[in-house]
């Protein structure tokens, strides 16, 4: 009697500890992409497009889709680098470039003839580059590194830097853009750790510091995600393209080209987007107040990337200081919009902006499909312009001759 009463207590002691274990067990959380997603849109099918993060033979690219200007030619310059984003160009003609997935950066090299490349370092937290005076800059989510001389070296031996430059931890939308501005200081955005919040004092802003990672300076706030920036060749302002938010619809918030006139300026995030858009869920009274707001608004959802004003020879009179802007292209809109390579024509001051198409053909109108997702440019010395293609980790090559 006592045997069958001590097993029917362990079974139901069982069958409650079971119980208690599934009724404990938490949801898994929603992924950081679907946050700010109302209600209403629980079922949209919407979602970030998948990177094809292997390599793409050249007879696979579809060259003959793209379209440029009159005279303008393109070709492919180099393949065999996955999630390819931007580029910089050392002294000796090496070209290295991040990726934001595979954790990689690569180094490129040019014999005159073909292009070969190979991993320098691999396993890294979406890391970026930048090259500086013969060393080469690499700075992931939580790592810094250095590579003195490594385009003579091959073997050269990264300094860590990570302490240097406390890095906040929160990885969503802290990608960061590389660059040495005219100040010899080094330019690193850090942007919102969300789709749309009140992102706290460490994110959703551009810092610089000093190449030895001291001296740290937030030179603008209210920056959602903003992964591309340049130096105007006669002002020395700076000027950066940034992310607006997902799910407020198809048609709004625009991205933003924004021109910072002086350090200390606000960019609106996260009350207000775009030319004067208040935010739908993190609401507060005259939210565009004290907001510098953008240049020019550069398309819902079209994930604006690269910056780069063209100070080149070889393109005609009328490109000399335009600035160029991928468009790497937009997930979270019904009909896509971007895939594409844009100019915007405009006064030093960002007077009567004007967005012209320049490279385009990377996406299908018809079918709502894409093949490619240009990201960064980069002018090279004889004035020709390199372009990467991130979704097939190509770089193409733009050049000019008189139709």
């Amino acid at each position: 009697m006592f045997k069958k009463i001590a097993v029917c207590a362990a079974v139901l002691s069982l069958g409650i500890g079971q119980t208690m274990a599934q009724t404990a067990a938490p949801a898994a959380p929603p992924p950081a992409w679907k946050q700010g997603m109302p209600a209403e849109m629980a079922n949209s099918t919407l979602a970030p497009l998948a990177g094809k993060l292997t390599v793409t033979p050249a007879a696979d690219i579809p060259l003959n889709k793209l379209k440029l200007p009159p005279g303008f030619k393109i070709e492919i310059w180099s393949t065999g680098t996955p999630g390819v984003r931007a580029m910089s160009r050392g002294e000796g003609g090496k070209i290295y470039a991040g990726t934001r997935g595979l954790g990689r950066v690569y180094e490129i090299s040019d014999n005159g003839k073909e292009r070969s490349s190979r991993v320098l370092v691999d396993k890294l937290n979406q890391p970026a580059v930048t090259m500086h005076k013969g060393s080469l800059y690499v700075m992931a989510i939580d790592k810094v590194l250095r590579y003195d001389g490594i385009e003579a070296n091959p073997n050269a031996q990264p300094v860590d830097m990570t302490a240097a430059f406390k890095l906040p931890p929160l990885q969503h939308h802290n990608w960061k853009y590389l660059s040495f501005g005219p100040d010899g200081k080094l330019y690193v955005p850090f942007g919102a750790p969300c789709n749309i919040c009140e992102p706290g004092a460490e994110y959703a802003q551009i810092r610089r510091y000093n190449a030895d990672g001291s001296g740290m300076e937030v030179i603008a706030t209210g920056v959602r995600n903003t992964v591309g920036f340049d130096w105007h060749p006669v002002t020395k302002e700076m000027w950066f393209s940034d992310h607006g938010r997902d799910w407020m619809g198809d048609d709004t918030p625009d991205d933003e080209l924004n021109r910072m006139s002086k350090t200390g300026l606000n960019f609106g995030f996260p009350y207000c987007h775009a030319t004067g858009v208040p935010d739908r869920d993190i609401k507060k009274d005259k939210p565009c107040d004290g907001v510098t707001l953008p240049v020019t608004n550069m398309g819902p959802h079209a994930a604006v990337m690269g910056v780069t004003f063209y100070t080149g020879n070889m393109f005609p009179a009328e490109y000399k200081n335009m600035m160029f802007v991928a468009r790497k292209g937009s997930w979270n809109r019904t009909k896509k919009l971007g895939f594409d390579v844009v100019v915007v024509n405009t006064d030093a001051e960002g007077k009567n902006a004007k967005v012209t198409p320049f490279l385009t053909g990377f996406k299908d109108d018809a079918d709502n499909s894409f093949w490619g997702r240009p990201a960064y440019m980069l002018q090279m010395p004889d004035g020709s312009m390199l372009v990467s293609d991130e979704q097939l980790g190509a770089i193409y090559r733009i050049s000019y001759a008189k139709p």
